[in-house]
């Protein structure tokens, strides 16, 4: 069973988000998406101070089964990514919601949450797909 950390953000896409100060959050890919790539070999991130809009892909992450894009679920400014993917990808499986984080992100604004899941809603949306 997937793990679903109450008080995040959540896509259908499967990338979570985090609150951060101000209008900043975190994201990365759930626990439920690692599973089903398997064992993560390769992870590409959007560059500090690219401009995303939600819904673009991003970058993607590369596993022994296959290669999937990382859809940004927010709009706003890169503002940091986690360089530690660079030569520990696999941080994504063993701590996707800690050390797996993946970019950080300035809001364009705080609308940007409204159309996303809560882990409530996230556990419902996945249980039929595991």
């Amino acid at each position: 069973m997937s793990e679903i950390k109450s008080g995040l953000y959540y896509s259908k896409e499967h990338e979570w988000v985090e609150k951060l100060d101000g209008n900043k959050v975190r994201i990365g890919i759930t626990h439920f998406a690692q599973n089903q790539l398997g064992d993560i070999v390769f992870v590409e991130l959007p560059s500090e101070g690219d401009e995303i809009h939600a819904g673009d892909s991003t970058g993607s992450v590369e596993s022994v089964k296959t290669v999937s894009d990382i859809y940004s679920p927010v709009s706003g400014i890169v503002i940091a990514v986690n360089s530690e993917l660079d030569d520990s990808p696999e941080l994504v499986n063993s701590d996707p919601y800690g050390k797996g984080w993946m970019f950080e992100v300035e809001l364009n604004s705080e609308d940007s949450l409204a159309g996303l899941m809560n882990a409530d809603e996230y556990r419902e949306f996945t249980d039929g797909e595991e």
